[in-house]
């Protein structure tokens, strides 16, 4: 990162700690003086793509983890609640549901906490969906969640929520408006640039030949995109906080390496495959005729809402960086966007086509729009 994009990061966090330590006052950390396994963390979806790694990170880690799930859960709710238990051995499983705050009072009666960390998000990024999941029942174990004396609410938010055009951005910002206004609970709300899942769909099929499909050039739009295992440890740092650098703050966190392209991490995929390269641009105007079409069509039919969303989602990535905005300027600084972990994007396409391709830890389940 260089000086110019250091300094801007720093000052940016700098403000808003200052504000956050006004509105903050009083908020009691003295839980942060326990031994990790005193340290009584609440972890809400637990059984999602991030949140599976972010249980097993805080159980290596020694701390006294419960992790609430639904009786059905995963991809398509197919985890049986024995599954569940076997997948987050070392953690106590509360089954409940977090969009329902009376089921996740009861799933959790009897039961104290120091800390929340919320891995929700919406499968689809739907309209519905979003305020459901991104809004409400992250608002749901906040309040429930404060109710068993939690003190401390980690959130795992998105960088993408700096130009709010999409409603599950829109859902994200309302609920972190809210965590950084309630009193009596302090905060780390961390925004990561872009998972390994998310930019790794297409992997498998260009080892065999397939093109790349891209929107314009493939340089359009850049990430810092981070290791799952990375960004769980960087949330477990948020709980045991020594130096408050990560408390009351936003803090926006790629990975390691340098931001990529579309069209750079195609040619590493090719390159480490040994592969012939094949591009499939598609035009963004494409895009946008969709888009008009659906929103037209919504108008008439409202079922068609969440098609009319997928393509705005389905652009929003193609043009947008996953990086640090200056909000001065507009522009995304990739310097400026920290950098945290080991693992690079191109050492893990380069072990993936050396294992074979993308194995079912990648799974993109109904996630796979984004």
């Amino acid at each position: 990162m260089s000086r110019i994009g250091r300094a801007l990061a720093a000052s940016s966090r700098r403000a808003v700690r200052a504000r956050a330590a006004a509105a903050k006052e009083g908020c009691d950390l003295s839980w942060r003086s326990k031994a990790p396994g005193d340290v009584r963390v609440l972890i809400v979806g637990s059984t999602g793509y991030i949140g599976r790694f972010v249980v097993k990170e805080m159980v290596s880690r020694g701390f006294d983890v419960t992790a609430v799930a639904r009786s059905a859960s995963g991809i398509g709710g197919k985890q049986t609640e024995a599954d569940v238990k076997g997948d987050l051995e070392g953690a106590r499983v509360a089954f409940g549901d977090c969009t329902d705050a009376a089921s996740l009072d009861r799933a959790l009666e009897g039961q104290e906490f120091d800390v929340v960390v919320s891995c929700l998000a919406s499968r689809t990024g739907g309209v519905k969906d979003s305020w459901l999941i991104d809004y409400e029942a992250t608002r749901n174990s906040m309040l429930v969640g404060q109710k068993h004396g939690a003190k401390h609410f980690v959130l795992l938010s998105a960088i993408c929520v700096q130009k709010p055009l999409l409603e599950f951005q829109k859902a994200k910002l309302k609920f972190e408006d809210e965590l950084i206004a309630l009193p009596g609970m302090s905060y780390s709300i961390v925004r990561p640039t872009a998972f390994f899942k998310s930019v790794a769909g297409q992997v498998n099929g260009m080892m065999k030949g397939s093109p790349y499909v891209m929107f314009g050039d493939g340089t359009l739009a850049a990430c810092k995109a981070i290791s799952e295992a990375d960004l769980a440890k960087y949330l477990a740092d948020c709980v045991l906080d020594a130096n408050q650098d990560l408390t009351n703050a936003i803090l926006p966190i790629g990975g390691p390496g340098g931001a990529l392209t579309a069209k750079a991490q195609a040619d590493i995929v090719f390159k480490a495959a040994g592969v012939e390269p094949k591009f499939f641009p598609v035009p963004v105007g494409l895009m946008d005729g969709m888009i008009g079409i659906f929103d037209f069509l919504a108008g008439v039919f409202p079922q068609l809402e969440d098609s009319a969303e997928f393509a705005k989602i389905g652009k929003y990535y193609a043009t947008e960086s996953m990086l640090l905005m200056d909000p001065a300027t507009g522009e995304y600084d990739a310097d400026a966007t920290p950098e945290y972990g080991e693992t690079t994007l191109a050492s893990f396409f380069e072990e993936s086509v050396r294992n074979g391709g993308v194995g079912a830890g990648q799974e993109l389940g109904d996630q796979a729009v984004f």
